[in-house]
């Protein structure tokens, strides 16, 4: 009974202590404010250590997906090594067999940009003057002989400072594919990937460069002198009062270049005799490169699409450092200039080597053209950049059409 009245005496003294209603919850809400922002702080630690164990995950797997692969592709083929001892990149340098001065300088590179030439004996005196333009300028040098023949490339005074891969009637994409993958030549800034009969007289490479990095040209091409032989192009031909261009204007003949064309060949486009590409346009355009359709013909026109944003800016033509086009046959060919050659007659009635390639190059231009649509076609998930950019000209031309009948 004690007890009892013990317990109520106790029940009423806490409820007359008690503070009114309001004052209580916010009291209690003083309370809970310490206790809240040390859960949000524990929570903001978790989702911080989440994400950063994600990024370092997602590091690592790239570091061991190589050569393009899928993720994880080569991780079992590699688990016999420790990760810090692996390395995914190579370069074209050569290296002494010993020098104690270049002990402690292993990873310096004095080289960091590439010229890569397939090269016949017939063109040795061209292909000289070219090497010995761009030797000073710290590039790497790396020769591709069509013809077999190296043994009389030694007498020159650079030779032993070049690479040299042979295979016997192969072209420069054929080589470039197989010898210039973005692993192996990703430690140089600008690949030069040039045709052997090319007139450098007038040409700089280390004024090309500033240029070419000055205007954020990732694909580009020195200009062609107005008097080379074989011009396709007129976007390619040399502009006397400009440092460089990035579109020509042509209202004669079938192709029509005006202020609305978006792509090529009046702009975004570079020839394949001569183009130059970052290291960024190089790894998409070895990708673009197929494998077995070796003469490359259709691919300038898809270049654009590796120039690491809009064509029409960061591709151009370098009129200041500019190269004659002697537009000599080489490989097959007779070693001779195009006019020269085309008033002889073939050797042997019925058969020309020059013909059978050209039929081959536009055999492989139509299949890299049903090619390229098939994967347009198939792949979902692809955007074509360019076609809404062709979509807006339509409208734009269709409402200044309108707006003239109506005015």
């Amino acid at each position: 009974m004690k007890s009892e009245k013990s317990w109520r005496w106790l029940m009423k003294k806490k409820s007359g202590n008690a503070l009114p209603d309001g004052q209580g919850k916010s009291s209690l809400k003083m309370k809970q404010l310490p206790f809240m922002a040390l859960v949000c702080t524990i929570t903001l630690f978790i989702v911080y250590r989440t994400t950063k164990y994600q990024y370092q995950e997602a590091e690592i797997d790239k570091m061991w997906s190589f050569w393009g692969g899928e993720k994880g592709d080569h991780t079992d083929k590699l688990k016999g090594l420790p990760r810090g001892i692996i390395h995914d990149t190579s370069d074209l340098e050569q290296r002494p067999l010993w020098s104690r001065s270049s002990r402690s300088k292993v990873s310096i590179y004095s080289n960091r940009n590439l010229l890569a030439v397939p090269v016949g004996v017939k063109q040795k005196d061209n292909v000289d003057i070219m090497v010995q333009k761009f030797l000073p300028e710290n590039f790497t040098i790396i020769l591709f002989h069509y013809d077999g023949n190296v043994e009389e490339w030694w007498d020159l005074e650079w030779s032993s400072n070049a690479i040299h891969i042979v295979a016997q009637n192969q072209t420069k994409w054929w080589f470039a594919k197989r010898f210039l993958h973005p692993d192996i030549v990703s430690i140089y800034d600008y690949i030069f990937l040039w045709d052997e009969d090319l007139g450098v007289e007038n040409f700089s490479p280390s004024r090309y460069i500033e240029i070419i990095k000055e205007e954020g040209l990732e694909i580009s091409q020195p200009a062609l002198h107005p008097n080379s032989t074989e011009i396709h192009h007129r976007i390619t031909i040399r502009a006397r009062t400009k440092k460089f261009h990035r579109r020509v204007y042509e209202l004669r003949g079938s192709t029509k270049c005006t202020e609305a064309s978006e792509g090529p060949p009046c702009t975004g486009f570079v020839e394949g005799m001569a183009p130059v590409f970052s290291r960024a346009a190089w790894y998409c355009a070895w990708h673009l490169i197929q494998n077995d359709l070796i003469h490359g013909w259709g691919m300038d026109m898809k270049l654009g699409y590796c120039a690491q944003g809009d064509r029409t800016k960061n591709v151009g033509v370098v009129d200041s450092e500019y190269v004659f086009h002697k537009g000599i046959q080489t490989l097959g060919g007779s070693g001779e200039d195009v006019n020269t050659a085309k008033k002889k007659k073939p050797v042997l009635a019925g058969f020309d080597t020059r013909t059978e390639i050209r039929r081959q190059s536009s055999w492989e231009l139509q299949i890299f053209k049903e090619r390229w649509n098939k994967a347009v076609a198939e792949d979902r998930n692809w955007v074509d950049p360019y076609k809404s950019d062709l979509r807006r000209l339509i409208r734009r031309r269709r409402s200044r059409h309108h707006y003239r009948r109506s005015s």
